[in-house]
């Protein structure tokens, strides 16, 4: 809780504490420099004009430490260059002291002056260290960052760690080396171990992951380290050699992943807000697909808000070992319960027994089918899982008193042309209808634009083609979506969660959609290579236009009626109420799916969905 209320402290703010620490230290340091050369407490008698140098030296003192910016030197970077200034800063009090008690022919010891530059110099970086050693240790308590250990304490490792040490996704915790030497040794505030040691880390779940630093280790060497750290199930990244990193440009796709946060377009939306721990802290929270891209990381940023139990409802056995195990060992550092449950959202039973099992009060409802060629093709599966698992779900939640739920839906559902963004219209038609008429649960839905970096999004797609050698394919020239990262989808649930009312659409404002040749063309230079021109040998990469896949549209909207927008707390949520059906139609449109999926009739769906799901049209009617 304190490192999120320091997290949200403006920088004008920061320097200002910054800056009154260390004119605090000019009157203490002063002071102590009389004390020490005096050999008392009270060296200074009321009507010694020796108090005279307290003002001059705080009014000169402190435009001397604005001249030089320490209040805006980062405590996290807090090194050589910050503490040269802060020595500067420290010889120029110096200058300041011993040149007023000349002026004012003051009878302080000449040393005095000696003394109070030190002791500020001194405590001043001290209190700094001491500052930044207290983030640190409350950011690891407030993080999930994956605990890693850095294979090889020599200047590589050391520079990794460093580097690291300013990621939110990764925490080194420990060196290892071969070097005897070495071992016992703290290099760069992180202690160097034997090897050995690996295994006991792995085992309590200390470390997940571990690096090799090693890039002068030959191949072998480093082929030899691989194996026997796999052999202890631990995920292994090898830092490559300075000749592998010169020699080949087809390595430079490995060296340079792209992030998603770099094909915005816009600047990443910053949704940390205090609300969302007070939301979800000491609740029990359900999230149905707790395994897929945008589940899981709705679990690991509901670790930051404290809740009291986790529950991870998924269908896939796979994933929810997944899941389980990355987050489990971190949840028991937090004092939070993780409940594992196998099922799907379909199986009524199923939900209800792990609704009651866990007291959930809160649904975070993920579970869908979302690719659109592949629902395309299984319209029935598409439509059981998206709009009946959803009504399932919301019913038990409605039943059991679940005090919120939060459907999560698409762009795609607005004028949809494909069945997959059909069906979550649809889903968003019986939650509406039920908000309608609930008496506790609070119904709520937020419409993604595409989430960069999620399963099958054009991130992982574009990297795998430009890995390969491309091309690089995109279905149309003219198409452009919506982008919004996973971590920022994912709060904006856990926001959504927070604002909700009962009824609401919520939305991100996304800025402009971007064209996805744009985005294609971003990532291959971004990854180090060219574009290559159809029919020219010039370049390395070509983007190759396949068509549009069936159910595809040229572009996505995220309102079906923009006149009922409103604002939310924060700027860049907003909130919308849309028409829904009466409860009657609702029933009907449920009815008349029911008996579609029992009778396997597709014909039956296609019309169910014409009917009943406003501005859905086939990619035929598209002009």
């Amino acid at each position: 809780m304190v490192y999120n209320f320091l997290s949200k402290v403006s920088r004008r703010k920061k320097r200002a504490i910054l800056f009154t620490m260390d004119l605090s230290l000019i009157i203490v340091s002063l002071y102590s420099a009389f004390a020490l050369r005096l050999s008392t407490v009270t060296p200074i008698s009321p009507r010694d004009a020796s108090w005279l140098l307290f003002p001059l030296l705080a009014l000169f003192g402190g435009g001397l430490i604005a001249y030089l910016g320490l209040p805006s030197i980062k405590l996290n970077a807090f090194e050589n260059y910050a503490v040269r200034r802060v020595g500067i800063c420290a010889a120029g009090l110096v200058t300041f002291a011993a040149a007023f008690s000349y002026v004012l022919e003051l009878e302080d010891p000449r040393s005095v002056p000696l003394i109070f530059g030190g002791v500020f110099f001194f405590t001043s970086v001290i209190t700094k260290l001491l500052a930044n050693a207290l983030l640190k240790v409350l950011e690891a308590l407030n993080t999930a960052a994956m605990p890693v250990a850095i294979y090889g304490a020599g200047a590589a490792g050391i520079q990794l760690a460093s580097a690291l040490r300013r990621s939110k996704e990764v925490r080194p915790i420990v060196f290892v080396d071969d070097n005897p030497s070495l071992q016992g040794l703290l290099i760069a505030g992180l202690k160097v171990e034997n090897p050995k040691l690996l295994t006991k880390l792995a085992q309590k779940g200390r470390i997940k992951r571990v690096l090799i630093a090693i890039p002068s280790a030959s191949v072998d060497r480093r082929k030899h380290l691989v194996q026997k750290l796999r052999d202890l199930s631990l995920d292994v990244q090898v830092l490559p050699s300075f000749v592998e990193m010169l020699a080949e440009p087809a390595l430079s796709s490995e060296l340079r992943v792209v992030l998603p946060d770099e094909l915005l377009g816009r600047d990443r939306v910053d949704l940390d807000t205090p609300e969302i721990a007070k939301t979800y802290a000491g609740r029990s929270v359900m999230v149905t697909g707790a395994g897929g891209s945008i589940g899981s990381e709705l679990c690991r940023q509901l670790l930051q808000c404290r809740p009291r139990q986790i529950v991870f409802f998924e269908r896939s056995e796979l994933a929810l070992y997944s899941i389980d195990q990355e987050l489990r060992p971190i949840a028991a550092q937090f004092g939070i319960d993780i409940v594992a449950r196998l099922g799907s959202v379909t199986d009524d039973r199923r939900v209800r027994a792990v609704l009651k099992e866990a007291g959930v009060e809160i649904v975070l409802h993920a579970a869908a089918y979302k690719h659109v060629p592949l629902v395309e093709e299984n319209e029935l599966e598409g439509a059981r899982n998206n709009v009946m698992g959803t009504r399932i779900v919301a019913d038990a939640a409605s039943d059991f008193g679940v005090e919120r739920f939060i459907l999560i839906s698409t762009d795609k559902a607005v004028r949809p042309t494909n069945i997959m963004g059909a069906t979550k219209r649809m889903a968003e038609l019986v939650l509406q209808d039920l908000q309608s008429r609930s008496k506790g649960t609070q119904f709520s839905m937020v419409r993604f634009g595409n989430v960069l970096g999620s399963s099958g999004s054009v991130l992982p797609r574009f990297q795998a083609q430009i890995s390969s050698g491309g091309p690089v394919t995109v279905t149309h020239p003219d198409i452009t979506r919506y982008f919004m990262t996973i971590p920022e989808a994912a709060r904006l649930v856990l926001l959504a969660g927070t604002y909700s009312a009962g009824g609401d659409v919520f939305l991100l404002d996304m800025g402009q959609p971007m064209k996805i040749i744009d985005i294609a063309r971003r990532m291959i230079t971004l990854s180090g290579y060219r574009e290559r021109k159809p029919g020219s040998l010039d370049g390395d990469i070509e983007i190759k236009i396949t068509g549009l896949r069936p159910g595809e549209k040229l572009y996505e909207e995220l309102l079906i009626d923009s006149d009922n927008l409103g604002a939310t707390p924060h700027k860049k949520i907003l909130r919308a109420k849309e028409a829904g059906l009466s409860q009657i139609e609702v029933a009907a449109m449920m009815k008349e799916l029911g008996a579609a999926l029992d009778n396997g009739d597709t014909a039956a769906l296609r019309r169910l969905v014409e009917e009943r799901v406003d501005g859905y049209h086939r990619e035929k009617d598209v002009a």
